[in-house]
């Protein structure tokens, strides 16, 4: 297989994990649990999968040092914020305001990479960053303080924030060890962190929504969160970021599909600036490649 088609598949894969993500949007608007609840079972379950699929796969489990495990736990209770805070913002709005705000979060991993990882500031992806955030500004509600909907607006910039920091301290970690394994510790850590969450749920209704947890763990979290990690190999944080945002692009689809959730006139426009970003940064990426 010729370079360029190798990078091709790369690029195809990075989408079809981030078409597995997107699925959380539907699923979070669907199960009527607390979200601290949705995420302790969610992890759970993942947890377990996680480690039968590692047994299987021979897949080694050990972490070097003390130093690693550290930045292991710090990117789980980054990685439980992340997702309590943004299934906060689908219970407060729809998929498609939950997920644009969430996807500031490219323009903010631009900032904060350089910094935080002594890398060049590539100006290219800022200003593909500010294109998703103007797609963003056409997707938002008004901002008021007396709707919902910008307490969910907050809500997931701030789910923002936290994803990436996890993401950009994992972008070494990722180099070093199998992405399956950096996935299973980050998620024991959140369900360790989320587990007196059950003393306050009705197991009752958690039986009741068995069959989209289990899909949220496996589907989403299980083979969408570790193809994600693992394409950190192939590409910059910063360039999987803005890749990634058409995240809110299938989530908004599924949306469509199954919740009935119709986007208007503005989210047809933030979405065309989303996907131009998308599609600007790929082509980018490819001749990079391939040159």
């Amino acid at each position: 297989m010729s370079q360029q088609k190798q990078h091709l598949v790369k690029i195809l894969q990075l989408n079809f994990a981030v078409l597995l993500i997107s699925t959380s949007g539907v699923l979070g608007r669907y199960i009527v649990l607390h979200p601290a609840v949705t995420i302790f079972y969610r992890t759970l379950i993942a947890s377990l999968v996680f480690y039968l699929f590692c047994r299987w796969k021979k897949i080694d489990l050990k972490i070097e040092n003390k130093r690693d495990l550290l930045k292991i736990i710090i990117a789980g209770v980054l990685l439980g914020g992340h997702w309590v805070t943004y299934f906060f913002s689908l219970q407060f709005s729809n998929v498609a305001i939950a997920l644009l705000s969430l996807f500031t979060y490219p323009v903010i991993t631009s900032i904060l990479e350089p910094f935080i990882l002594k890398t060049k500031f590539n100006r290219i992806s800022i200003l593909l960053g500010v294109l998703v955030l103007g797609g963003v500004y056409f997707l938002s509600p008004q901002m008021d303080f007396e709707n919902n909907y910008f307490l969910a607006v907050i809500l997931g910039v701030v789910s923002a924030f936290l994803y990436a920091l996890r993401n950009i301290l994992m972008k070494r970690e990722v180099e070093k060890y199998n992405g399956t394994t950096l996935m299973f510790y980050q998620i024991v850590v959140v369900a360790i962190c989320l587990f007196p969450a059950v003393f306050f749920s009705d197991f009752g209704g958690v039986i009741q929504q068995w069959k989209p947890l289990l899909t949220l763990a496996v589907l989403t979290t299980c083979i969408g969160h570790t193809l994600f990690l693992l394409s950190f190999r192939n590409f910059t944080i910063s360039t999987a970021s803005i890749m990634s945002s058409m995240q809110p692009v299938y989530g908004i689809v599924l949306g469509i599909l199954f919740l009935d959730e119709i986007p208007s006139l503005k989210t047809l426009i933030g979405g065309v600036l989303i996907i131009s970003a998308v599609v600007i940064e790929s082509s980018l990426s490819f001749r990079k490649k391939s040159g």
